[in-house]
């Protein structure tokens, strides 16, 4: 129940919305001087009045008694504070949450695609492909739970002459035998090394040109050896997204996109949009202070622009999109401006529609500058591999008695690593660390999954109490602020969506686990009177449930026991 919205409805300020009153409604920092405020600066100018007398006119002028969750409202300065019933509103919050709390909304017919993650054919799945993945695949879980339909699209790099340069150097260097054992790794050293000859031989790029141009047109060996290295990327990658939980609906990369292109090329061509500058044909966007949208080359060959135009004109034919997302590093930020631009100007009011989700670099703690053509890069399946296994050592520790340590250390090591990356804002670069994530300590996965694990115990432990539940017992401090802040769970969720920012959940359920661990040592569960145990195991089942389903949205598993 949403207290903040039922108390801004009832405020009449001249000249203030009702949302400028819920916006600043908010905790009272101290819980001793009520449990809501409402500070009056800033209605000053409206009402032309000193705070302390506009909190005066609306204590005096407002119903509050048509509230019953409300027991006081008291003036404190330029200050309206009120004061709940608390055993009301903990009932109440109990209550709905029993009949509401963590099931998925219902299907509300709009879809929702999501391009994300998008590796690269032949090339290793490194570290700084973890934002875009787990960002994509957390906001892929989030609108699923939100009742949209969603579409998770890898838009995979399968195109260009550095695939043209990967032919060359298999058939120069290639040793199958090695691939076979080694996979994308054997591709990579092949990658490397080729751009290492062609600094001492160039002749090398026109060699690689060559074979991208068999690629073009159709040339049977080309195509198969190009098949291959597919094959092998594929096969590797799917194993981490298994590890990670991410899914997608759609595989549509580049190149399936070469025939669909020149339709749009003759739209915006026949919309008078296409300018020639230099010989290549450009989108002038000079008005919009941006520079000109490359199209086509000089030689006629199309651009990543030209292929995002028709892959956005595709997926909206396919799909009736509500809304296109994009979760792609800021670098990226003029393309997609530039790209969003084109489409309104070819007259696709949908293009208000597509949304660039942006995200900052990542980084390994103590590596340096990452490069695949230098082969400088940190592979991700082996960054979940030492998460996996420092995650072992510290329950080896903790709990040498745990049963299923493997695979509980299994789903601590990859929670830490995708905690890191979703635990801050998704715009802030990321330099992760193993011991940080790992601590159970900190503001991290472990410590969540923790906290849900003690839940799990206590609730075993407690076995079956059937007696009605005493709420008067959750009137104090601690089992309050946790009761009302599980029930902005949902709240909690919806932000998240508009937002396109998995962290609101991650710091959601962060404050959730603190308010949890304050609750169980303030407040005695087991061997208490029935009633009592009752309502703080409501409390306690409640914290659970929200835990493993906002760590699921996160793409966490949520242990039973640790």
């Amino acid at each position: 129940m949403d207290y903040k919205k039922q108390i801004a409805e009832l405020i009449k300020i001249d000249g203030v919305t009702t949302e400028e009153i819920y916006s600043s409604l908010a905790p009272t920092p101290d819980l001793t001087r009520g449990d809501l405020c409402l500070p009056c600066f800033k209605f000053s100018r409206a009402l032309r009045l000193a705070p302390p007398a506009i909190a005066q006119k609306l204590k005096d002028g407002t119903e509050f008694s048509r509230l019953d969750f409300i027991s006081d409202v008291k003036i404190d300065g330029g200050y309206l504070n009120f004061y709940f019933n608390r055993e009301k509103v903990v009932k109440d919050a109990i209550e709905t949450l029993n009949r509401t709390a963590c099931r998925p909304h219902e299907k509300n017919g709009k879809t929702i695609c999501i391009d994300y993650s998008s590796i690269n054919i032949a090339k290793p799945f490194h570290i700084g492909h973890l934002l875009t993945t787990v960002i994509g695949g957390s906001l892929y879980r989030i609108y699923k739970y939100l009742g949209y339909n969603v579409v998770g699209i890898n838009h995979l790099g399968d195109w260009g002459t550095q695939f043209g340069k990967m032919i060359a150097a298999y058939l120069r260097w290639g040793d199958d035998a090695d691939i076979e054992k080694r996979g994308v790794r054997a591709l990579l050293d092949l990658y490397v090394r080729f751009h290492a000859e062609a600094e001492k031989d160039p002749a090398l790029d026109d060699e690689g040109r060559a074979w991208f141009k068999k690629i073009e047109d159709g040339d049977a060996k080309a195509l198969a050896i190009f098949g291959k290295f597919k094959e092998i990327t594929l096969k590797e990658v799917k194993k981490i997204y298994d590890r990670l939980g991410i899914t997608f609906d759609s595989y549509a990369g580049e190149s399936f996109y070469n025939d669909k292109m020149q339709p749009v090329i003759d739209d915006l061509r026949k919309k008078g949009l296409l300018t020639e500058s230099e010989g290549a044909e450009v989108v002038r966007l000079d008005d919009y202070g941006m520079p000109p949208a490359l199209i086509l080359k000089s030689d006629g060959a199309t651009l990543y622009a030209t292929r995002d135009l028709a892959a956005a004109v595709y997926r909206k034919k396919t799909y009736d999109f509500y809304k296109c997302l994009y979760v792609v590093a800021y670098q990226q930020n003029l393309h997609f401006r530039q790209l969003f631009k084109v489409l309104e100007l070819m007259g696709y009011d949908w293009a208000k529609d597509c949304v660039h989700v942006p995200f900052g670099m990542v980084s390994l703690e103590g590596q340096g500058a990452l490069s695949t053509r230098k082969g400088n890069v940190v592979f991700l399946d082996e960054v979940l591999d030492t998460a996996e296994k420092k995650a072992l050592d510290v329950i080896e520790q903790k709990s040498p008695d745990l049963k299923n340590k493997e695979e509980i250390a299994r789903q601590v090591g990859v929670g830490a690593v995708v905690f890191g990356a979703l635990a801050n804002s998704r715009i802030k670069d990321l330099a992760f660390s193993y011991d940080k994530a790992l601590s159970f300590d900190g503001e991290t996965a472990p410590y969540l999954q923790y906290t849900h694990a003690r839940c799990c115990s206590v609730i075993e432990k407690a076995g079956e109490v059937n007696a009605a539940p005493d709420y008067s017992v959750l009137t104090d401090d601690d089992s309050f602020a946790l009761a009302t802040r599980l029930a902005a769970f949902d709240q909690a969720v919806v932000t998240a969506g508009e937002r396109y920012e998995p962290s609101v959940i991650s710091g959601y359920l962060l404050d959730l686990a603190k308010l949890y661990n304050r609750f169980y040592l303030s407040s005695r569960i087991l061997g208490e009177p029935a009633p009592v145990q009752s309502a703080r195991l409501a409390l306690t089942r409640l914290t659970r449930d929200v835990l493993k389903t906002g760590l699921g949205l996160l793409l966490i598993s949520a242990p039973t026991a640790m």
